[in-house]
């Protein structure tokens, strides 16, 4: 039997060159088989010129068969090149089924391809780059070939060189080399750089065969661990790096939540904890070497195959079939689906199901409740997909079959028949995600109720995104540039998109919270993925979004989607390496590095003394969003967070959403991130002379609560409606005495002026303090036309009071001043007409006509009945308080003047005589009496009302000191005029006595009446 063995033969070249060089040869021997040990030691070759045979090596051994073909088996330490076995039938590394007449031989397993690129300098060899049948292309070609070749011949085992093209670029040569022996990076360095300094130039170079690569031959199942290892006989200069070339780009492989890269001295391992359709493709190892102008690439690449999970959508047709009678008998169509895949699968159906190739599955189903589930009752269907590896994947449903006797939907446009008590589903259209309706039961019959629509449907861009977002950190290329890729795509969704509804919110903020937990432990350093992510975090806050944020759903014992976005989106921002702030439309950031601080985002001033590394952050809009379960405030600026190194104290001047009303209190928060709700603790608000302003004792995102109701004055309403009541009781007791002491005091016209003024002052103080009273219980309850009655009878009545007072003291200053001259009733009439009911009136009506008519919120509040208060010389308030602090002045103005005239009095008369102590003790009651007979009269005690607008109740006690002062002193108010007008008045007491003689028996009059009279005298 004859054998072919193939040799190749390593001779020495000594002619012309400094060093040996090296140039193999091939031969193909026939001989017998059983003559092969016989002559192996003994083979010699004679070859022409200047050359030596150093080595014969056998390489290959052939057998020929009968069909014309030969079976080739390689020699220990020699394998079959990748050409051949492509080229081959039933090729593996050592044996190969070859046609007959083929001259293909192994090779050394250590031998190395080299390709590389050589950019020449100068014009030398620009004729290379001629046409390739011109002569001088020819002799530019051969010479820059032996030039090649004379250095690289002395690699030991040397065995070709081809330059393959020319290019132009200076000129740039493309060559490939084989070489069939062991060679080192440093030889190939010394050759290589030897030639750039005679032929001036760089060169890359890249090697296969110095490298390889051991990796799975069979196909890897799924979620399976597999480890590819990378080794190198000799020690390289360089850690390799890792590729994975896929149809969809080349990847560098890192160390991430599924990949592990460990480099150790001439191996390096990538272990993938669980492989998936994400991890097949071309395994690239890389070990780059430079020097000077010459770099080596030293390439080892393989495939590796893996076995993949199919992704099943199950379904069926009708989804809930509907039974008229228990006899019906039908076939459901049940249909599992799978993305298109490279992946062959054999499927199988649960017994029972009628299978039709490429069609789905068909289920029989009757109507007949009850009984096994494979013929009656609602049926369980499955379908099991089995991979390559023999892995077994299913999905299975319960078809819910709607009986006879249960309720049910009756299928409405494209929503089918649905069961009560389930939810219909249908895919979006054009958009990831579905569409679910819920079937409720009804009240009566079969019917059922649909409810609302609720729609799931993403954007299939931006669940793109989310999906990259998701496998970031997995070791497929780094971190920081994969979230630089998320961040960019995520940006040109946000761009091109509007983003309506809450499924492409939730989504948006998942990305954004994905992001942040995958980059928790790095710094963002990549600029355009800093400003791309605060575009896109700006743009979900735009106001177009209300609505699509407003309708999150989730309980307060997990994350709201707010409360998520503003976390993740602080969390990047405090570990992006920043350099500059960003103004945004609804987001801005600003940056400190200086010892003190104050920043300014969207008008809200932040001090931080001491701080380092200050970043703020301000939202609009998101103050709306995050969950406030405080029914008794409300948040009333916008967010703003703030972080710092080496800093614990933090100063914020928010500029609030609405100015805040009067006695409502502000409570500075920060948002709890562990009970996921605002907390005050350790931030204080510096109260109304700085209303805005906040310090905290830590850094957070902070906000101001505006509460919905007032502080309330514990107990005042019952001071307030005790006091009223005596009072409406002593002004009704008043101008009843009045009345019947009318004729015996009113002689002169200073008494008629005088008592006159009094009546009117009662009578329009009773009628305010009875509307008062109506409308002040519960203002809620009374219609809206009542309470806009009672504040206007209050607004007029309150003032033409206090323009009868003024009309009162006009009158005493007049006397005290001007002793002699005397004022006509008639005239003192019109005058305290006028000045009493018509100016009031006039006040009145033009607040009232200038108001809307009087329209709630702008001239009356609601819920007091009372004139709107809007702050300082704001609202119709100021049309009440600006006349009557005149009039007060005024009216202390005129106590002022008589009470200096009865010491200048007292003054003259102690001149001119000497005066007993007992006169001078009755000249000091005189005063004060005058004082205490003129304040309740005059409405001096209103003067506490201005306190009350200085002093709001959230200033401390004082404010609730003023409060209770001014409703005691002018609750009373009627009281105090009782007893000063009536009781302290001689001539109207005298009067009083004299009419209750008169009225009463003559029997009846005692002996205590007569001393109760001498005592009032007295």
């Amino acid at each position: 039997m004859w054998v072919f063995i193939f040799l190749y033969i390593l001779s020495l070249n000594c002619q012309n060159v400094s060093e040996n060089s090296t140039q193999m040869y091939y031969a193909k021997l026939k001989i017998d088989r059983s003559a092969i040990q016989n002559i192996s030691s003994k083979l010699n070759f004679n070859v022409k010129g200047n050359l030596s045979i150093e080595d014969v090596t056998m390489t290959t051994k052939c057998k020929e068969n009968n069909n014309g073909n030969k079976t080739c088996k390689c020699k220990e330490g020699h394998k079959w090149s990748d050409e051949v076995r492509l080229t081959g039938v039933d090729c593996d590394e050592k044996n190969c089924t070859l046609k007959a007449d083929s001259n293909s031989m192994c090779t050394l397993s250590s031998a190395v391809d080299i390709t590389g690129r050589f950019t020449l300098e100068g014009a030398e060899f620009e004729s290379c780059l001629t046409d390739k049948n011109s002569g001088t292309y020819k002799v530019c070609h051969n010479g820059l070939l032996n030039k090649m070749k004379i250095e690289y011949s002395k690699i030991r085992g040397f065995d070709s060189l081809a330059i393959t093209q020319f290019s132009v670029g200076s000129v740039i040569v493309d060559f490939t080399m084989k070489i069939v022996s062991d060679v080192s990076s440093g030889e190939l360095f010394n050759k290589s750089t030897a030639l750039t300094k005679t032929l001036t130039g760089k060169m890359t170079l890249e090697t296969k065969g110095i490298v390889t690569l051991d990796i799975s031959k069979t196909s890897v199942p799924y979620d399976n661990k597999t480890v590819v290892i990378c080794k190198t006989e000799r020690q390289l200069e360089a850690k390799p790096n890792w590729n994975l070339q896929r149809k969809d780009g080349e990847f560098l492989i890192t160390n991430g939540s599924i990949s592990t890269v460990e480099d150790e001295e001439k191996i390096s391992t990538v272990t993938i904890k669980h492989v998936s359709e994400l991890w097949q493709g071309e395994y690239i190892c890389l070990f780059v070497e430079q020097e000077d102008q010459i770099t080596i690439n030293h390439k080892a690449n393989a495939t590796m195959d893996i076995c993949l999970k199919p992704k099943i959508d199950i379904s069926a047709d009708p989804a809930f079939p509907l039974c008229k009678t228990e006899s019906t008998v039908f076939v459901v169509k049940v249909k599992c689906e799978i993305k298109n895949t490279t992946e062959t699968y054999s499927v199988s159906w649960q017994e029972g199901a009628i299978e039709k190739p490429m069609t789905p599955a068909d289920k029989v189903v009757n109507c007949k409740s009850g009984g096994d589930s494979s013929s009656t009752g609602s049926p369980l269907v499955y379908c099991n997909f089995t991979n390559e590896c023999n892995q077994t994947y299913g999905a299975s449903m319960k078809v819910e079959v709607i009986y006879p006797d249960e309720k049910y939907c009756s299928a409405e446009g494209e929503w089918a028949n649905t069961k009560a008590g389930f939810t219909a589903e249908i895919k979006c259209k054009d958009k990831a995600g579905t569409r679910k309706r819920k079937c409720s039961s009804g009240e009566t019959g079969r019917e059922g109720i649909w409810g609302d629509e609720v729609s799931e449907c993403v954007e299939k861009d931006l669940a793109s995104v989310l999906e990259t977002a998701a496998i970031s950190d997995i070791g497929l290329g780094k971190l920081e540039s994969n979230a630089a890729i998320v961040f960019e795509r995520f940006v040109k969704v946000t761009k091109t998109l509007k983003l309506p509804g809450y499924a492409n919110i939730n989504t948006s903020v998942t990305v954004f919270t994905t992001m942040n937990e995958k980059l928790n432990l790095t710094t963002i350093t990549n600029d355009s993925a800093i400003e791309n992510y605060l575009y896109s975090s700006s743009h979900l806050l735009n106001k177009s979004l209300e609505d699509s944020w407003t309708k999150d759903t989730t309980d307060n014992s997990s994350l709201s989607m707010a409360e998520r976005f503003m976390i993740s989106v602080e969390n990047l921002i405090k570990i992006s390496n920043l350099t500059v702030g960003t103004r945004r439309e609804n987001l801005q950031v600003d940056l400190c590095n200086i010892s003190s601080c104050n920043i300014n985002v969207f008008n809200v001033t932040i001090s931080v003394p001491g701080g380092v590394n200050v970043k703020t952050t301000a939202f609009k809009q998101l103050d709306k969003y995050l969950p406030h379960l405080d029914n008794k405030s409300e948040v009333n600026s916008i967010i703003v967070s703030a972080t710092a190194e080496n800093a614990n104290d933090i100063s914020i001047n928010f500029q609030m959403i609405k100015p805040r009303p009067r006695n409502f209190q502000l409570k500075c928060v920060y948002w709890d991130t562990k009970n996921h709700k605002f907390s005050s603790e350790g931030c204080d608000w510096k109260g109304p002379s700085e209303e805005g302003r906040c310090d905290c004792k830590h850094f957070s995102s902070f906000a101001l609560l505006l509460s919905k109701e007032p502080l309330e004055v514990p107990g005042l309403t019952y001071v307030t409606y005790v006091a009223l009541s005596v009072s409406v009781l002593s002004l009704v007791v008043t101008l009843v005495i009045e009345l019947i002491v009318w004729s015996d005091v009113v002689k002169t016209s200073t008494l008629y002026l005088r008592h006159t003024a009094h009546v009117n002052i009662c009578l329009c103080l009773l009628i305010g303090n009875l509307c008062f009273l109506a409308s002040s219980s519960n203002p809620e309850s009374i219609s809206d036309l009542w309470c806009r009655t009672s504040a206007v009878l209050k607004h007029f009545c309150y003032l033409a009071m206090f323009f009868w007072t003024f009309c009162l003291s006009a009158t005493l200053l007049h006397q005290a001043v001007f002793l002699f001259h005397k004022v006509s009733r008639a005239n003192y009439l019109r005058f305290s007409l006028v000045v009493g009911y018509a100016i009031p009136l006039i006040i009145v009506f033009v607040t009232f006509l200038t108001c809307n008519g009087g329209a709630e919120g702008v001239y009356y509040f609601r819920k007091t009945c009372w004139l709107v208060y809007g702050g300082l010389f704001k609202g119709t308030f100021y049309t009440f308080i600006i006349p009557v602090g005149a009039i007060v002045f005024i009216n202390v103005f005129s106590m002022l003047v008589v009470i200096m005239k009865l010491v200048s009095h007292h003054s003259e008369i102690h001149q001119k005589t000497d005066i007993s102590p007992e006169k001078e003790k009755a000249a000091a009651k005189t005063v004060v009496r005058s004082i205490i007979l003129l304040t309740p009269i005059f409405g001096v005690t209103w003067i506490f009302g201005f306190a009350i607008l200085i002093f709001d109740l959230t200033s401390g006690p004082a404010a609730y000191a003023f409060e209770y002062i001014f409703t005691i002193l002018n609750g009373f108010q009627g009281f105090f005029i009782l007893l000063t007008t009536c009781f302290g008045d001689r001539m109207t007491r005298e009067a009083l006595l004299r009419y209750i003689k008169k009225k009463a028996p003559a029997s009846s009059v005692s002996e205590s009446t007569s001393k109760s009279e001498v005592t009032w005298k007295k």
